[in-house]
């Protein structure tokens, strides 16, 4: 179960394109592309160093209007995708 010391390791570079405030992401081995929006440019920035869930929440909450049980919700999905797509490696402390 992820929870706010749940850190967050990058285990896949991928092809990143900045486009008018939005990224790009190609995985080039898969074929497949993700088009990051809002917070995900963030949390995807935060993620290029090991972090943890909650310190990717509170800088969030720091830029965003919004309750710390929405934002960590909204992590953890975005995170869960990531690590679905082997992207990034969850593990707890």
């Amino acid at each position: 179960m992820m929870n706010e010391n749940t850190k967050v390791h990058l285990i896949k570079q991928l092809d990143v394109t900045d486009l008018s405030g939005e990224k790009v992401m190609i995985d080039f081995s898969t074929g497949k592309y993700f088009l990051l929006k809002g917070s995900a440019n963030e949390i995807w920035d935060m993620i290029a160093n090991d972090i943890t869930v909650g310190e990717i929440r509170d800088s969030l909450l720091k830029i965003y209007d919004v309750d710390a049980e929405t934002c960590m919700a909204s992590v953890q999905d975005f995170l869960l995708q990531m690590q679905k797509n082997e992207f990034v490696e969850l593990m707890d402390n």
